[in-house]
């Protein structure tokens, strides 16, 4: 996938569905998934206060792309935007977007998922989960 055809970033400020969409929209593709990762208010039924999110960028960065080329030569994506935040989020905000054209949905729909789920796996990125009585660390990876 040519890079002028990719979007990554990791941000501190709020992210924007809006951007990711209008990155990978294209006259050529009929399909246009969007997975958007929200902060939820409760883990394994435990009350979560916020999400405080570290990453190790250069390679962050560089894994995300990775992954973005991949979804070209493995889905025949199009375009791909990953947007992911970093910081204090507080609940509902937004955590990661993830977006991607394809030429057909089905292609699309499954670079997504493909997306977030190597995402999850592969980036050093570091999730600590803030409750009324402590911390802790979690999807902690390479």
């Amino acid at each position: 996938m040519n890079q002028e055809m990719i979007d990554i970033t990791l941000l501190s400020e709020p992210l924007s569905i809006e951007s990711g969409y209008h990155f990978v929209s294209s006259p050529d593709c009929g399909g246009i998934n969007i997975f958007v990762g929200t902060v939820r208010n409760k883990t394994a039924g435990k009350p979560v206060s916020r999400l405080d999110f570290e990453a190790y960028e250069p390679m962050a960065v560089s894994e995300m792309r990775k992954i973005a080329t991949d979804l070209g030569s493995k889905f025949g994506a199009n375009k791909v935007s990953i947007h992911h935040r970093v910081g204090n989020l507080e609940i509902g905000e937004i955590a990661v977007i993830i977006a991607v054209s394809a030429p057909h949905r089905k292609a699309a729909f499954e670079a997504c998922q493909y997306a977030i789920d190597t995402l999850k796996q592969t980036v050093p990125i570091w999730k600590k989960e803030i409750f009324e009585d402590g911390e802790v660390w979690v999807a902690a990876h390479p």
